[in-house]
């Protein structure tokens, strides 16, 4: 049997739209062997999909993480393995968002180890019951997953921690990336037992499974398929370190949305995507998106939030009542200030700690009145760097407790051990101030939570002693390298790691006048409860549908192998130009126009084995062969200078020539150089060419080329990212300063270009097309091939011109553009290679009609041994 995406392959290559059958139905119950579907990846997996989908009433979710939303325990009496949701999961919680007509379905891992002889019946249960698809993931495996590559090495280097020795995070190893690939693996196969690809939407969480969107998009080339990274992403001199940093990349580029808490994480991402794939985003009426290869992957960014109807609830509950009631008693004449973290190197407790020292130096009369409560949660990692941080938040605290610590009074109350959510939102409530000093960190929900909390309800104003009259208040102290810093407009900023900074920071926050915090308390209270965790799943699930409402009438092929697939999508008029067509065309007519565009089509645009732009032997000939054919008219056309196409075709003497994106035309190497428009004044070089000579200044590796008709600014060799900033200042600069001059200015592949308006390659195709009419030939055969934006207008003019007085009645046009990308082109080829293989195909079928069309006598003359060959 031939794979699907073998067969799409050749249908590619052969010019024919392919058909694809329904596939992708439910499965009635879960399979439990890890691997059985994986063996279909390599070799048979498909691209599986349909052209229109199917009509069910229900949408549906399938929510893909690292752990189920599930706590589970083996029950005494029965030993039977017993679970429920874990109301805490933000996987369950988001659900709310989705609507009661959207049907949620869980893949994802158990933290519990099941053994093998259970795994049938507990995924049966998980799936009837609770719609959840167990991952059962073999323990030493996970292990070098989770606490391997996840842990030693993605998440120190997403917190800017470089692997600069073995004991600054975990270096590189290549077993551990291949037991990741492998249990993302196992969780693609895991969504491919309940997924039905046309109707339902995948919905990817986090680090863990960064390069699941790859195989999904592998076996299911329409997939619906967002991601979202609740970590930071780092900036691209961190991320760039990475040995997998490409295939990363382009795993996530296989989603159809891409989601961010941060426009700093972001931004990131696409300069990576930039600097390593060569990949460029646009914005267009409040979206961003990134085109790769044919498909339009948007980027969203919108911070999660909390539940706040559960928040609100397990406020209410008595024992959060009494435990703040409590706690209230506890510290009654004392300030609380609360800190709640993970006990890990990213969130800065021991920073915090200083800072608290430093306050108690430099403010003496806050002694035995302030009170640090410091609620360290277990780190989710393991390793030497959480045994240090352990090792000095204790030290640290019994330091400070010595030297400020008098009878009945500590300045730090450190809880190390695990707390009931509703006595951690006891904590919240009698705080006056909340610290998140973390040097790094995804988003960090505690600051909502507290606002939240010090919110209240009239039971905790009866229970606290509070006139329930009395504006509430609260105070944020919150580092700026936190995801939800930037939502938080009245905390008070800080760097972590500027320690006196922060310790003036914890002052102000205390002395602030009550109607000051209360105004604060108020405007992050009406944030927070607007942007609720069902608030992100509904916009995250809005643009997911958004995104993927094209998929339908796409047509797509799966090309790569390994990490390194990808989708190509296109217009379904959009086909590869089959060689074995244009022949067959071209050997039928007898009145051809060729025009052929130079860079990036006859020649590499970015050759890195040679910086010579010069053509090579291959390419003169086939030009020269083509030329003469007395049937062809031929014309290679450029944006360069007259006198080096000149040089550079010196040999060519029938072929005609445009430089300078058609300004100048010779219709063969006797012939003049004549103008396509008729130019008098030049003066407004002297205006631009200063202004690009600043910005060549300033923009290492750019220079300017100066030709006859126009002004090329070109920044091909710059750093990407400043390049193309400039660029668009030079555009702006360039076009303010020329307003009333006679020219366009116009950016295209690392250039900005200004020269006379009404100058581009369309006015090439259009003298030529006039000129053999003019001559009495209509042609009946067109070739036009380009590979950038200046090309299109030659394409459109080729394209126009079916149908009228310019062309034979039964002509056939081949518009081709150089890659699979949005073109006025009807045909494309992949590369140079391609062209010129498919122009010298033509070049044999021209030498086998000249042969054929011999004399009789002529071949009487040959040399009988000739003759016999």
């Amino acid at each position: 049997m031939v794979s699907r995406s073998y067969t799409n392959l050749l249908e590619l290559a052969s010019g024919d739209t392919p058909t694809f059958g329904r596939m992708g139905k439910r499965l009635p119950r879960v399979m439990t062997v890890s691997g059985v579907l994986s063996e279909l990846d390599d070799e048979s997996s498909s691209s599986i999909t349909s052209d229109a989908p199917s009509s069910i009433a229900q949408e549906r979710m399938i929510i893909v993480g690292n752990q189920l939303p599930l706590r589970a325990h083996r029950a005494e009496d029965s030993g039977l393995w017993q679970f429920s949701w874990d109301e805490d999961s933000l996987l369950l919680q988001l659900k709310d968002g989705l609507g009661d007509d959207v049907e949620v379905i869980y893949v994802g891992s158990l933290r519990e180890e099941i053994d093998p002889s259970e795994q049938d019946e507990v995924a049966q249960t998980l799936l009837d019951t609770f719609k959840c698809v167990p991952a059962f993931i073999p323990p030493e495996l996970f292990s070098r997953f989770y606490h391997g590559f996840c842990k030693q090495q993605l998440w120190p280097l997403f917190h800017y921690m470089l692997p600069l020795s073995p004991d600054l995070g975990g270096r590189f190893d290549r077993s551990l990336w291949q037991a990741y690939v492998s249990v993302n693996k196992i969780f693609a196969d895991k969504v491919m037992e309940v997924i039905s690809p046309d109707d339902d939407y995948v919905w990817v969480h986090d680090y863990h499974l960064m390069i699941l969107p790859t195989f999904l998009r592998k076996r299911f080339n329409r997939v619906k398929l967002g991601f979202f990274l609740h970590s930071p992403f780092p900036s691209s001199e961190i991320y760039r370190t990475l040995p997998v940093r490409d295939e990363l990349l382009r795993a996530l580029l296989n989603s159809d949305l891409i989601g961010f808490h941060t426009f700093d994480y972001a931004r990131h991402f696409l300069s990576c995507c930039s600097r390593m794939l060569g990949l460029s985003y646009h914005s267009k009426r409040g979206y961003i998106g990134l085109e790769y290869y044919g498909r339009t992957v948007s980027i969203k960014i919108l911070p999660v939030g909390i539940h706040k109807d559960q928040l609100q609830s397990v406020i209410s509950l008595p024992e959060t009542v009494s435990k703040a009631a409590e706690l209230h008693d506890k510290f009654k004449g004392k300030t609380v200030m609360l800190g709640v973290d993970d006990l890990d190197i990213f969130k800065g407790i021991s920073l915090k700690l200083l800072a608290l020292e430093q306050l108690l130096i430099h403010h003496p009369e806050k002694r035995g009145k302030v009170v640090l409560v410091q609620i360290a949660n277990p780190a989710r990692g393991r390793g030497k760097d959480v045994q240090e941080v352990q090792a000095e938040t204790y030290s640290t605290v019994e330091r400070i407790n010595g030297k400020f610590g008098t009878q009945g009074y500590d300045p730090v109350v450190l809880i190390d051990t695990p707390l009931q959510f509703y006595e951690r939102i006891a904590y919240y409530v009698i705080a006056e101030c909340c610290l998140v000093t973390a040097v790094r960190d995804g988003m960090n929900l505690i600051p909502y939570e507290y606002v939240i909390s010090r919110q209240g309800n009239e039971k905790l104003d009866e229970a606290l002693g509070l006139d329930p009259l009395v504006p509430k208040r609260s105070m944020l102290v919150v580092s700026e390298f936190i995801g939800c810093s930037p939502s938080l407009s009245g905390a008070i900023r800080v760097n972590p790691w500027n320690v006196d900074a922060v310790a003036e920071s914890m002052d102000s926050a205390l002395t602030l006048s009550q109607p000051e915090k209360a105004m604060r308390h108020e405007k992050h209270y009406r944030y927070v409860s607007t942007h609720h965790v069902g608030y992100w799943a509904q916009s995250f699930l809005q643009d997911l549908q958004r995104s993927c409402k094209d998929h339908v009438r796409r047509r797509c092929w799966g090309l790569g192998f390994g990490l390194g697939f990808r989708v190509i999508a296109l217009d379904p008029n959009f086909r590869k130009l089959s060689v074995e067509h244009i022949v067959s065309a071209y050997k039928r007519t007898k009145c051809r126009a060729i025009l052929l565009d130079y860079d990036g089509t006859m020649m590499l645009q970015n050759n890195h084995k040679s910086i010579s732009k010069a053509p090579n032997m291959e390419a003169v000939g086939i030009l020269n062969s083509l030329c003469t054919d007395p049937k062809n008219a031929v014309f290679l056309v450029s944006g360069k200078d007259k006198r080096t196409l000149a040089e550079w075709f010196s040999s060519c003497e029938k072929l005609g020539i445009a430089a300078e994106q058609g300004y100048f035309i010779r219709p063969s190497k006797d012939a003049d150089w004549k103008t396509c428009v008729t130019v008098t004044d030049f003066d407004w070089k002297q205006i631009a060419e200063p202004v690009m000579q600043l910005y060549t200044e300033t923009t290492d590796g750019s220079a300017i080329e100066t030709k006859e008709s126009a002004l090329v600014w070109n920044y091909q060799y710059a750093d990407p990212d400043f390049g193309s900033c400039q660029a668009k200042e030079l555009l702006d600069h360039l076009e303010s300063v020329l307003s009333n001059e006679p020219v366009s200015v116009k950016s295209g592949q690392h250039i900005v270009e200004v020269k006379p308006q009404g100058v581009n390659k369309g006015l090439v195709a259009d003298h030529l097309l006039n000129t053999m009419k003019d001559h009495g030939m209509l042609p009946d055969f067109v070739l036009c091939i380009g590979d950038d934006r200046s090309d299109e207008d030659m394409f459109e003019v080729i394209m126009s011109s079916v149908g009228g007085p310019s062309l034979s009645p039964v002509a056939e046009v081949f518009a081709c553009t150089v890659g699979r990308k949005p073109s006025k082109a009807k045909y494309y080829l992949e590369d140079t290679s391609e062209i010129l293989r498919m122009l010298q195909a033509l070049v044999s079928a021209s030498e086998q009609a000249a042969h054929i069309s011999v004399p009789q006598a002529a071949v009487l003359e040959v040399p009988n041994e000739v003759a016999e060959v």
